[in-house]
């Protein structure tokens, strides 16, 4: 869990931040071993399992940038207080320039880079701090900044083309929305007049339909109110404990839905492991905070009990395939890398492999969904169409009679 602090130093000084720990005396711990003294220490307040936040702008192409342009210039013998200071200058996101330029304010003071950055835990991910603090251990943190540079670069292209593939059957529905609220607020009604001077009485489904178009221009406030209710109360529910794990259940057996999100996870399952097993952060410590990363709670607890089976001594690749979550591959890979020593190498590369069928995924998706919702929109405008001619068929017939 997390405890927000707040801590005095050796000099008077009063620093506040974030800090992830099992209990609140590992907090007092770790400010004590960094000389400072704890004055307030309590859990943070968290609705359902995240945290209540907005969000910051900052993604993960800008934390690319970030970690790319710091690792050339502490490859180049710059130091960090300087790293940051000119960083700070390059920036254009204000949001982004203000939590660097605390940073360097920080590490001038000489607090240590990843301490400083866990008190803006809304901009920087915990799998980015825990490598940081292991490269400042090791040395070798100009090497840590290259890989989190790779890592967000390929996770900023992950997202691309997830939200790429989602855009045009977005803008599809939005249309056909519009469509039939044009038809029914504004064509509609123009007929209402002329089959009220009529004798012809009207088939069923004309009748049904105008009686729809009557009562959405009567009550159309009730109606927008209502439906701004119910988003409301969906996105609550969705944001809620209970509510996000049944909808990632659902997302797991839904066929097309569970064959996409698999694969996004499985990406970044192997993406975020090797990464950080690449820069010396324990199994279990790796784990856990993939355990934080995943955004699905049914893979998210299956990582919790990986951990848990590998502190009695089994494999990960076995406690893999036994979860019978991830794809065959994956523990056939794990099983390889930990025979040859290499790991974190085999993850990256299926990490790469999965960053294609992902692509592949997500185009077959789209493929399906674009004549099913052509098909629906033609449905619902020949509807429309049927029931406005219908009645004037027989207009015609009573006239020519």
């Amino acid at each position: 869990m997390e405890y927000q602090y707040k801590a005095m130093k050796a000099n008077g000084e009063m620093v506040e931040g974030v800090f992830t720990a099992d209990h609140r005396r590992d907090v007092i711990e770790m400010l004590k071993n960094n000389n400072n003294f704890p004055v307030d220490i309590h859990e943070k307040q968290q609705v359902g399992t995240k945290e209540v936040a907005f969000s910051t702008g900052v993604g993960a192409k800008d934390l690319s940038f970030f970690c790319r342009q710091l690792h050339a210039m502490l490859k180049a013998g710059s130091t960090i207080s300087k790293s940051l200071d000119i960083m700070k200058r390059q920036i254009k996101k204000r949001k982004f320039r203000e939590v660097v330029n605390d940073l360097h304010r920080d590490v001038q003071k000489g607090t240590v880079l990843s301490l400083s950055m866990k008190n803006h835990p809304k901009v920087f991910p915990e799998l980015m701090i825990y490598m940081v603090e292991s490269g400042e251990m090791s040395g070798n943190l100009d090497t840590i900044f290259l890989r989190l540079a790779d890592y967000f670069e390929k996770e900023n292209k992950l997202k691309g083309k997830v939200k790429s593939a989602m855009v045009y059957p977005i803008i599809l529905m939005v249309m056909s929305v519009l469509v039939v609220a044009f038809l029914v607020t504004f064509i509609l009604p123009t007929f209402v007049s002329m089959f009220e001077k009529s004798d012809v009485p009207l088939p069923m489904m004309t009748q049904m339909l105008l009686n729809f178009s009557s009562f959405v221009r009567q009550h159309t406030v009730i109606i927008v109110i209502g439906m701004l209710i119910i988003i409301i109360l969906i996105h609550q529910y969705i944001h809620s404990k209970i509510g996000r794990r049944q909808i990632d259940v659902l997302k797991l057996k839904i066929p097309i839905v569970k064959d996409v999100n698999t694969k996004i996870i499985t990406a970044r399952f192997t993406r975020n492991l090797s990464t950080m097993l690449s820069s010396g952060v324990p199994m279990l410590t790796a784990l856990k905070n993939l355990a934080d990363v995943i955004s699905n709670q049914v893979f998210a607890e299956a990582i919790l009990s990986f951990r848990e089976e590998i502190q009695k001594g089994n494999d990960l690749h076995e406690v893999v395939r036994e979860s019978h979550l991830f794809p065959p591959m994956v523990d056939g890979m794990m099983e390889i890398g930990k025979e040859s020593g290499t790991l974190d190498e085999i993850l990256d590369k299926t990490a790469d492999f999965f960053d294609e069928e992902v692509e592949t995924a997500l185009a077959r998706l789209v493929t399906m969904f674009e004549p099913l919702m052509i098909l629906v929109m033609a449905f619902i405008v020949g509807f429309i169409v049927i029931a406005m001619a219908l009645p004037m068929f027989d207009m015609f017939q009573t006239i020519s009679g």
